[in-house]
């Protein structure tokens, strides 16, 4: 290479380091120039609103599935075989108590009936005479007893078919809604067949229910419970009245069963929550439900605290929740009263995060 290009080479490799050089520093007062603009401009903050946590009364309970019973019901059967006679099952109606429902044919018996009525009365007329010739030392005492005795037996004929009549003959024992029934005149029913269901009515129900044994050992009779039914947000005040005296092998619980005396309690057969009190009232710190946040490593909330310069930041708090009282929720745990959390907004916030704060109904719409 010629001394002319080593020098021309030099210079290009002069004019390379001087361009670099000089953008290096273009650079480094461009990102000064940014970071004093940053340093100038205010941090960013969230707008939310806040709530105190405060305390209350609280009574821990827990819920079980019920199901209503009458107070009063039976399933229909008849006692004796027969044939049906007459039938007056009207599902759905409501029958007095001594209704007439179902007639098995009688004929036979009320033959029967009939001879040993008449038996019983020559029985009786023959127990009289007896008696007078007595009198006349007519007859002997033998003779008596034994006159007595046949006009018991032909008595007792008499009351056993009137028993058979009245048996065959199946009234309504108490005042009651019918049940579906398949029953038809001319039908041979064997004994013991199912004809209908009755079910009371009365302006009370029973509520029999299912808990744990520890929450059963807690329960007396007399106890309140709230009783709500299914699909329904209206609730309804029962009282305890009985507890099973034995605990379940297999599932380790107990039955209870509860009383509501309001003609609005649902129709037996119907299923009910049950909400038992456990244990008694103490005072329990809680929060507004907005303020509870959800997340990977369990509940929480931002706890609203001043920074050094006394600006007001969020900081990620977590707490055990309980049970749900109407807007609120119990903090078990890691809440102390009076401290002021997040609600309205608290969806945004990060830790330690600035924040303003803004009414409720103005803190979910603020924009960033």
């Amino acid at each position: 290479m010629t001394r002319r290009g080593q020098i021309g080479s030099v210079l290009l490799l002069l004019t390379i380091l001087g361009l670099g050089a000089g953008l290096a520093a273009w650079k480094r007062a461009d990102l000064a120039a940014q970071e004093a603009a940053s340093a100038s401009q205010p941090e960013p903050q969230e707008a939310v609103s806040v709530a105190l946590a405060s305390e209350r009364e609280f009574q821990r309970t827990t819920t079980a599935i019920g199901t209503v019973r009458a107070l009063r019901s039976v399933t229909l059967r008849n006692e004796l075989a027969g044939t049906v006679r007459e039938v007056a099952l009207v599902p759905g109606q409501v029958v007095e108590q001594g209704a007439l429902l179902v007639a098995l044919d009688v004929a036979v018996e009320e033959a029967e009936l009939a001879a040993q009525e008449a038996q019983a009365a020559l029985a009786e007329t023959l127990f009289t005479r007896v008696q007078r010739a007595l009198e006349n030392r007519g007859a002997s005492e033998v003779d008596v007893d034994r006159a007595r005795a046949d006009r018991d037996v032909a008595r007792a004929n008499v009351a056993r078919t009137r028993a058979v009549i009245e048996r065959k003959t199946i009234r309504a024992p108490f005042r009651a809604h019918v049940g579906l029934a398949d029953v038809h005149p001319g039908q041979y029913l064997n004994e013991g067949s199912v004809l209908t269901s009755l079910q009371g009515l009365d302006a009370a129900v029973h509520i029999d229910f299912s808990v744990a044994q520890d929450v059963a050992a807690g329960l007396h009779e007399g106890d309140a419970v709230t009783v709500a039914p299914s699909g329904s947000e209206a609730s309804l005040t029962a009282v305890i009245v009985a507890l099973d005296a034995r605990v379940d092998a297999s599932t380790r619980s107990a039955m209870v069963r509860a009383r509501v005396d309001d003609p609005a309690a649902p129709r037996p057969g119907s299923s009910v929550r049950v909400r038992v009190p456990v244990g008694g009232t103490r005072r329990a710190v809680t929060v507004s439900a907005s303020a509870l946040r959800k997340g990977p490593t369990g509940d929480h909330v931002f706890v609203i605290g001043p920074d050094a310069q006394g600006r007001p930041r969020a900081h990620l708090r977590a707490v055990q929740s309980g049970a749900l009282l109407g807007d609120d929720v119990v903090i078990e745990s890691g809440l102390q009263l009076g401290e002021q959390v997040a609600t309205s907004g608290s969806f945004k916030l990060r830790e330690g995060v600035l924040v303003a704060l803004v009414p409720s109904d103005a803190a979910a719409s603020t924009p960033r």
